[in-house]
């Protein structure tokens, strides 16, 4: 089996494959600042709690966008399994064609999913830390990225820099017009964002063609996804995907 872990900037995601299918994936917050040591305990607690036996993890592949956290997890991870972790990143060989020295793990781990599972014209849009939305044409040239603040991020502004607005559940209004606080908030954060997206893809469209497969992936992309019909797949799981495709082209 194939442990994939992606080490993104508010959480880390685990997904255990067994062939082509995921069996088992959980996420750990990712924010606070954790040594090697208390890696290895998080993550030989969490295979106790979900009865996993290590042994049988004989590949590994991890991805990240937070430095700090690389090398930690990495080397728990050896001290558990007694191998290196497969560590990609943007210059791991795949189909992917682009020429950024910019591009970031996860982006590219999305484009690497996008091509090899779908092999067309893709963006695909990440509801993550930051909101991103990654354009991949059919032979796998990357189009381009948009990047804007995560739903989260912009939330977590907004309440901290207004002394009475609340924080809120992240869930969609009856009315656009809201008639207390939480209700306003709640439309100008789901409408509000389901607004750009569906702007933004309509833009790209203009800018690649009508025959783009829209795919969402990312932790809110569920929330998304009943109130548009400009999004045509969804997966929370697509960027561990991603990795995956990039150990089994690399190995």
């Amino acid at each position: 089996m194939l442990l994939a872990v992606n080490i993104g900037n508010s959480s880390i995601r685990f997904g255990i494959f067994k062939e082509e299918k995921c069996i088992n994936s959980w996420i750990i917050n990712s924010k606070a600042d954790r040594t090697e040591d208390e890696f290895y305990a998080l993550f030989k607690g969490y295979y106790l709690q979900y009865d996993i036996d290590e042994k049988d993890l004989r590949k590994i592949v991890v991805g990240s966008v937070v430095p700090k956290h690389t090398e930690p997890v990495c080397r728990a991870l050896k001290k558990i399994h007694g191998f290196e972790p497969f560590l990609v990143s943007r210059d791991t060989p795949s189909a992917i064609k682009h020429e950024s020295n910019q591009l970031g793990t996860d982006l590219y781990a999305n484009a690497v999913g996008a091509y090899e599972l779908f092999k067309r014209k893709c963006v695909v849009i990440d509801f993550g830390t930051a909101l991103t939305l990654t354009g991949i044409d059919h032979d796998g040239t990357m189009l381009g990225v948009v990047i804007a603040p995560g739903v989260n991020t912009a939330l977590q502004s907004l309440v901290g820099n207004t002394a009475q607005l609340p924080d809120i559940e992240l869930t969609a209004p009856e009315k656009v017009l809201g008639l207390e606080t939480v209700a306003c908030m709640q439309s100008g954060m789901v409408y509000g964002y389901l607004s750009m997206i569906e702007g933004l893809i309509d833009r790209i469209k203009n800018e690649i063609g009508d025959d783009t497969y829209v795919i969402a992936t990312g932790g809110l992309c569920h929330i998304f996804e009943s109130l548009t019909n400009k999004i045509n797949y969804t997966d929370k799981l697509h960027t561990i995907k991603g990795l995956k495709a990039l150990y089994e082209l690399n190995h």
